[in-house]
């Protein structure tokens, strides 16, 4: 028996997981705590950045979110759909990524001051490329984080978002999610909390 007839055969379904988890696992690689950009509205897409980064579409051209669902990293189920009416604010970061960490406290302090307003926002985290739970519920402790976080640690819910909308590429990203659940605003860094405010407000305004 030729070794080529002795190795095992993959299965159609399981050479597919192992590309999305290579796709993923490159993506991430690529975007891994970087700086990120102000390039944006060219070609076929309907949004334009600033010169402060921040990216912003139209009520009329806004993408969907993507399901943004699964486990938190305190094990609880979270789906961001059921916030429809709110304005969500999308935090995606890593214990790992220094600029998550300078940022961490300010997300906290503009959650802490809008959450009981009557505006109706809620915050909610995308934890990524943590191998576990436990370094991710040890950076919440540290920083006071008190809005859930979904985990994921392959960066499958990233991928959900399609090329050419406001979609997260680098970590840590920012989203402005309207309260249509369509992608206001994006920014790919780590954020004041000057910054932070004046990304919300203006969808925060709208009727």
């Amino acid at each position: 028996m030729s070794a080529a007839s002795r190795a095992p055969l993959r299965s159609p379904r399981s050479r597919a997981t192992l590309l999305s988890a290579v796709a993923a696992a490159a993506a991430l690689t690529l975007t891994a705590c970087g700086s990120g950009g102000t390039s944006g509205g060219s070609g076929d897409t309907n949004f334009v950045t600033g010169a402060d980064g921040v990216a912003t579409a139209k009520k009329g051209e806004r993408a969907d979110a993507p399901d943004l669902s699964g486990e938190t990293v305190d094990g609880r189920q979270l789906d961001v759909d059921d916030y429809r009416g709110k304005v969500v604010v999308i935090n995606v970061w890593g214990s790992w990524c220094p600029p998550c960490r300078a940022e961490a406290k300010n997300f906290e302090t503009v959650y802490q001051d809008v959450k009981d307003t009557g505006a109706g926002v809620q915050f909610v985290g995308i934890n990524t490329r943590d191998t576990s739970t436990g370094p991710a519920r040890a950076f919440e402790k540290e920083y006071g984080v008190s809005y859930p976080s979904l985990y994921d640690p392959t960066g499958k819910l990233m991928l959900r978002f399609k090329k050419g909308t406001l979609n997260p590429q680098a970590i840590p990203s920012t989203l402005i999610i309207d309260r249509q659940g369509r992608i206001a605003a994006r920014t790919l860094q780590a954020l004041s909390e000057e910054k932070l405010r004046a990304m919300l407000a203006p969808v925060l305004a709208e009727k």
